[in-house]
């Protein structure tokens, strides 16, 4: 019997649902039910924080404030990029402050409730204030760009605010890595071992541009497992955090790092800014259609002159606010493809399919391991635990004469260990 014959006869004998079944049984129970209420909680935050946005910016309208905000800028700086500028201080601080209590419920309170945060609340609160003190600086000058184009182009802005966004996007994805990355976690050269030998003759093997790997100490804050390969260009960068080390196998690790190898490889940043300055174009060119329109009928009520007025911005962020929330399927589409196609790639790079299948029971802790396919569409940014684990098994099943004997027999894993 040849090579080629043995391999189908094993790959016949391995029965994929079976074995996608055994890794799904990792996660039952109390666990389950947990992960299931956390995730779907997440489908009612969404569209809260869409009608919480909508009313507040609304208010800023109907009350005036928002055409208040703008005069006082305008007595104060002549020039209108320093007016739109100095209009943004208010507007996020008043928003900010507004919305503090449901921020507070969202990502902290609630986060405890489901053990998914191991902060403190100073310790949460100071990330907070780091993130406030970014959005003034970065926020102001997205802020001026855009204005100005809607000033210059009132019947182009749609496309050249489009524009200014993607290019934003793109020079923000080259300088996170190195400048705003670390004021959140700490980057450390990972240690020499067998492991990280591993990671960079994958890296190298696929033509990555690496030659180092980085561990963020994530733990301080959560205890989800990470990985990423993030910047572009020179601030290209292999980075996993200490939760992937300390709470997984080599085999796991090595599997995740396939995945987030093909990120890189499959070109997937550009990928997803390419996808997105669609759904851009469509969301300015409904804001520019809709804005003009709106503010003919209540921009004397609201006391806004017309879109390029500063004090627009609330408006603007209600019509974005709403064609978002509508293209979220879209959106977390695009993102879905991206996140299978990489699976794949990961498969066939790191040849760890259990390692991957046990990755990706870890990741149920906090996403709904069983979805209902239109659950999923709409929903899910990343493919469900439950495909994620198929996938692994009928690569398993394909390749199955050519792994190790080791790493040929199916075995019912242990179940995770219930988080406190």
């Amino acid at each position: 019997m040849t090579i080629t014959m043995l391999a189908a006869s094993a790959a016949a004998a391995f029965d994929v649902d079976a074995a996608t079944r055994a890794y799904l049984s990792m996660v039952e129970g109390p666990v389950r039910a947990r992960s299931d209420a956390y995730f779907e909680g997440g489908y009612w935050i969404l569209l809260w924080n869409a009608l919480f946005g909508i009313a507040l910016n609304w208010a800023l309208l109907r009350f005036g404030w928002s055409a208040r905000w703008s005069a006082w800028a305008a007595r104060r700086v002549r020039r209108p990029a320093l007016r739109t500028m100095l209009y943004w201080l208010p507007y996020v601080a008043v928003t900010t402050l507004v919305l503090l209590p449901w921020t507070i419920y969202t990502d902290f309170w609630r986060e405890h409730q489901y053990a998914m945060s191991n902060q403190s609340f100073a310790a949460w609160a100071s990330e907070q204030a780091t993130g406030f003190a970014l959005s003034l600086v970065v926020g102001a000058l997205v802020l001026a760009a855009i204005y100005a184009v809607i000033r210059r182009a009132p019947r182009s802005w749609w496309l050249w605010g489009t524009g200014l966004t993607v290019a934003f996007v793109a020079f923000g994805a080259l300088l996170a890595p190195v400048f705003v990355a670390p004021l959140f976690n700490t980057y450390t050269p990972m240690a020499e071992s067998p492991l990280r030998t591993e990671i960079l003759a994958m890296a190298k093997a696929n033509n990555v541009p690496a030659d180092n790997v980085y561990v963020f100490d994530a733990s301080r804050q959560t205890d989800r497992i990470s990985a990423n390969v993030s910047g572009l260009g020179p601030t290209i960068r292999i980075s996993l955090n200490d939760n992937l080390l300390n709470r997984t196998s080599p085999e796991e690790v090595k599997a995740v790092m396939g995945h987030e190898l093909g990120h890189y490889v499959l070109g997937h940043v550009w990928k997803l800014i390419g996808g997105f300055a669609l759904v851009f174009l469509a969301v300015f060119l409904f804001a520019w259609f809709a804005a003009p329109r709106l503010l003919a009928r209540y921009g004397t009520r609201w006391g806004v002159r017309d879109v390029a007025d500063p004090a627009s911005l609330p408006l603007l962020s209600i019509l974005f606010t709403i064609a978002l929330l509508a293209a979220t399927p879209l959106t977390n589409s695009i993102i879905r493809v991206n996140e299978v196609e990489a699976d794949a790639f990961g498969l066939d790079a790191a040849r760890e399919p259990d390692g991957f299948a046990q990755v990706a029971m870890r990741l149920s802790e906090y996403r709904k391991l069983e979805p209902g396919q239109l659950e999923e569409i709409v929903f899910f940014d990343h493919p469900s635990g439950y495909n994620r684990a198929h996938m692994s098994m009928e690569w398993k099943a394909r390749h199955l004469g050519e792994l190790p004997l080791e790493k040929r027999a199916l075995q019912r894993p242990a179940p995770l260990p219930v988080k406190n």
